[in-house]
């Protein structure tokens, strides 16, 4: 993986100071710490970080075409690259190297923005095209791999992260209070809004093109919605075996690399299935990686060593301590760029160093299958309050949610407060959110803690109508669990998961996480499984437990969904740390940051866990205004210190500015 900046003056004024450009790469060096590589000329600056994973010794960055007509600097990889390549040498392309970024270049000369409908893979990146004078911008179908971008004063500016963009003299930095609005809502920003004003991420399954100063920005890919009427009627078995055949496929291409390929290994299903399909088909020596929890609650690691003792890998685990989670925080945010309602991305940060510590740059991972196969609690929520919905009285029905939650319902006192939560809204079951309300509802208790000037900012926007606003007119048609996964896909999936507790805490440790379940053609096929085999009764992820139910253990395939989380109050109050929370959460540092109230959030601080019930709400409170006062810390209080005095060196330097004819390795 590698990170990728670029600066575009519109309006020819001489192009890119070279020692931005270089403050910019600087800052995201963490992306690709193997080389760097940079192209200038008079109307733009492209900068590259590379993190070496394929063709090591020939694919450094930028990357042109025959002609030197059209130059890249890329993020990502496509695992379809060798039969790209087979095809583009038949139309007559000659390559210069082996490496997958290549291929992008001369596909998209042959192809233009229709060459992105060939890659199989998860990417960001932009070519420049000098007879045409435009730079094309591009991000995978899912949104994997990050790329955001500003127009200022003339000047595109874009980056990886958003901290490469904040360092350019043009771009201020403020924060969004609409974002705040988002995050204190979906847990996350709406795609194309960030957490700083005026920054975009472009979206994705979407490309930009820039010309003379003209933005356009095109969709490419949906997630896609097939109504019942034209989802698959055939056997069962007929659809488990092209799901393991697609699946084992997306695998064999995601082990395409030059340098060792790892697996995550939690002892749960999704992981479980990816590592066996390595094992079985690929490689009978992968070395897996795990991780433990000091809070047995949080904890896999007896399903994870049983796994580990099925498949006779060679495994490596790490601990995450409330202790690491909380004195790593405040770096999980530096790198999420954006406040965070829980700890979740923590452990996958240790998880990620684990993998480097060990020698290794490449892991495939589990994330995805839940959205896709349908592991949710919000799913099967959704499916019972339909269920409820019909008969509203009847308490039977209501007990269904116990089979989600024993631990709750085992309390007659929570039991009922759980009837009353979940009771809400019963009658709204054909509003186009309704699998997603109820929980987003109760999130927006969070923004009670915002100070009067922040709430006055957010106005009236309504960040329900934004959602609604965007849906496709094939939302309509789908069947109600089509809808949620939808909304799981495009907001919770694309936004959050893959990126604060994906890319953003791999790439921290320069690991590329590589996602079989996210392989495109397989999410295409799952849309037209109909929604009875991925729910079947409450039994989630139905088919995919019926694809592997021979390959592992028994106790993997019927265990129940245990959800990835990490402990909060205890990591962030209860520790050695906890002084610098509190010294964050003070009266002086809320009120100097002004986002939240100083009085409520002292409140939540000084409950006493032993005499006062910290809920679930109070948790979220908690991570979520002590990272946003990290990230006003960092990036608005603190950014210049913190970036100031960044060198790199530059390994590969094409200068093709008028007055300079240099190209070579120089120190920027």
């Amino acid at each position: 993986m590698c990170g990728i900046v670029g600066v575009y003056d519109t309006e020819s004024r001489g192009g890119t100071d070279p020692l931005q450009l270089q403050r910019m790469m600087s800052v995201i060096r963490h992306r690709g710490p193997d080389e760097t590589g940079v192209y200038l000329d008079d109307q733009i600056g492209l900068g590259q970080m590379r993190l070496s994973i394929i063709d090591l010794s020939s694919g450094s960055q930028p990357i042109h075409n025959e002609d030197e007509t059209q130059w890249i600097v890329y993020n990502g990889e496509v695992f379809n690259y060798i039969e790209l390549r087979e095809t583009l040498e038949q139309k007559g392309h000659q390559f210069y190297t082996t490496s997958d970024t290549e291929v992008i270049v001369h596909l998209y000369e042959e192809y233009g923005a229709d060459c992105l409908s060939q890659l199989n893979g998860q990417f960001a990146f932009a070519i420049w095209d000098t007879r045409r004078q435009s730079l094309f911008m591009a991000r995978d179908r899912l949104g994997i791999r990050p790329l955001h971008y500003t127009l200022r004063n003339g000047r595109l500016v874009f980056g990886s992260e958003v901290k490469s963009i904040l360092v350019h003299p043009d771009v201020p930095r403020r924060l969004d209070p609409i974002a705040l609005s988002q995050i204190f809502t979906f847990w996350t920003t709406l795609s194309p809004r960030t957490a700083f004003e005026g920054i975009q991420e472009l979206p994705p399954g979407h490309y930009l093109i820039c010309r003379r100063g003209q933005l356009e920005v095109q969709r490419y890919w949906h997630v896609p919605l097939v109504p019942p009427h034209e989802q698959l009627e055939m056997p069962i078995e007929q659809v488990s075996e092209a799901i393991y055949e697609t699946l084992l496929d997306a695998v064999r291409i995601r082990l395409r690399a030059d340098v060792p390929v790892g697996s995550y290994l939690s002892g749960g299903l999704d992981s479980s299935a990816v590592t066996s399909l390595i094992v079985r088909n690929f490689n009978n020596r992968v070395r897996t990686f795990g991780i433990t929890f000091e809070e047995r609650d949080f904890d896999e690691a007896d399903y994870q060593r049983e796994m580990v003792d099925h498949l006779q890998c060679h495994h490596s685990e790490v601990q995450a301590t409330n202790e690491s989670i909380g004195t790593h925080f405040p770096e999980a945010v530096w790198h999420c760029e954006k406040p965070l309602l829980r700890t979740a991305p923590l452990p996958m940060f240790h998880l990620s160093r684990l993998v480097r510590d060990n020698g290794f740059k490449v892991v495939l991972s589990g994330e995805g299958a839940d959205e896709v196969f349908g592991g949710y609690n919000i799913f099967r929520e959704a499916k019972i309050r339909r269920f409820w919905a019909r008969d509203p009285k009847a308490l039977r029905r209501a007990d269904l949610i116990g089979a989600l939650y024993p631990y709750i319902f085992n309390d007659p006192r929570r039991k009922r407060a759980a009837r009353g939560f979940f009771a809400r809204g019963l009658d709204q079951f054909e509003a186009p959110l309704y699998s997603h309300q109820l929980r987003w509802e109760n999130t927006s208790r969070l923004k009670r803690f915002l100070s009067e000037e922040t709430k006055g900012a957010m106005a009236t926007y309504d960040p329900y109508e934004e959602v609604i606003d965007s849906l496709p007119e094939s939302f309509g048609e789908a069947d109600a669990f089509s809808r949620a996964q939808y909304l799981e896909m495009t907001i919770f999936l694309s936004n959050y998961l893959l990126s604060s507790q994906g890319d953003r805490m791999a790439m921290a440790n320069s690991i590329e996480t590589r996602l079989p379940y996210l392989d495109y053609r397989l999410v295409e096929l799952m849309a037209q499984v109909p929604a009875r085999w991925k729910i079947l009764g409450l039994d989630e992820k139905h088919i995919l437990k019926r694809v592997f139910r021979e390959q592992l253990p028994k106790r993997i395939v019927a265990r129940a969904k245990h959800p990835y989380r990490a402990p909060i109050r205890q990591a962030l109050l209860d520790h050695s740390g906890a002084d610098r929370t509190r010294e964050m959460l003070s009266k002086e540092a809320i009120e100097r940051a002004g986002i939240f109230d100083a009085n409520l959030v002292a409140r939540l601080v000084d409950k006493n866990p032993e005499t006062s019930h910290f809920s679930e709400v109070d948790n979220m409170a908690l991570v979520g205004i002590l990272s946003s006062q990290l990230v006003h810390h960092q990036f608005i209080d603190t950014f210049a210190s913190r970036t100031s005095g960044a060198e790199c060196v530059v390994d590969l330097l094409v200068d093709r500015r008028s007055h300079s004819s240099r190209d070579g390795k120089v120190a920027c």
